[in-house]
């Protein structure tokens, strides 16, 4: 009879599923099944590579994207795995309290940093931008674990954001994101959210790109143009 896998073990692998497209727990349990051998320890998953995740199971996993697989990897040997920390104390806001602010999403793992995958981070930080004001108005945590389309949820649950941030985005999740009227921004650096957002407002103050400025309402004649690497994009 098969060992039953410790709960330690279980966490980190439900935690894993959640980071991949399409994936509950009884399918990655099979990728590793073959990958590591049954049960998965500790000792084993600390010895698994990427590619032993896209080649296991005639691969399986083979068509998902890399940063989502190293995500889970990570998971899977046990980083990230304890409790995050508690978002800040939120700010006080009410819709129209900042008139030409815009919303801006943030992927983050815990506190007030920009760390998270988006298809794998814990929660988003949602700020109200102006060039003059700065809020933090909401922490929302996904619940997608049954969710058909991961991607296409956690759009939604950001989807009254104009702007996401994120440590990492794969191109089918980018898409989602792109058809729910939101500009993601991939920021590999990561560090902390609020200062990425002080950044965001000065370039609101000063001269914002074509697409900034459409989402902030000024006229196209208004709008110059601007270099990527402005927001990091």
């Amino acid at each position: 009879m098969t060992n039953p896998i410790s709960d330690e073990i279980a966490l980190r692998i439900g935690l894993a599923a959640r980071a991949l497209p399409d994936t509950p727990p009884a399918r990655l349990i099979r990728v590793l099944a073959d990958a590591v051998g049954l049960p998965p320890t500790a000792e084993k998953l600390g010895g698994l590579r990427v590619k032993d995740l896209k080649s296991a199971a005639d691969g399986e996993l083979g068509d998902i994207d890399a940063d989502a697989l190293k995500t889970a990897l990570a998971l899977l040997k046990g980083e990230g795995v304890d409790e995050p920390d508690p978002p800040p104390p939120l700010d006080a806001y009410s819709d129209g309290d900042m008139p030409g602010s815009i919303r801006v999403a943030c992927a983050s793992n815990g506190g007030e940093d920009l760390d998270g995958h988006f298809g794998s981070a814990r929660r988003f930080l949602i700020y109200q931008v102006s060039a003059d004001a700065l809020r933090l108005i909401d922490a929302r945590t996904p619940q997608d674990a049954g969710a058909e389309d991961k991607n296409a949820y956690r759009a939604g649950l950001i989807g009254d954001c104009q702007v996401l941030y994120v440590a990492s985005i794969g191109g089918p999740a980018a898409a989602k994101v792109v058809k729910a009227d939101i500009h993601p921004i991939k920021d590999a650096a990561g560090g902390s959210a609020r200062e990425r957002m002080v950044a965001l407002q000065r370039i609101l103050g000063d001269k914002p790109p074509p697409w900034l400025a459409k989402v902030m309402g000024q006229a196209p004649e208004e709008r110059i143009r601007f270099e990527a690497q402005e927001l990091g994009a």
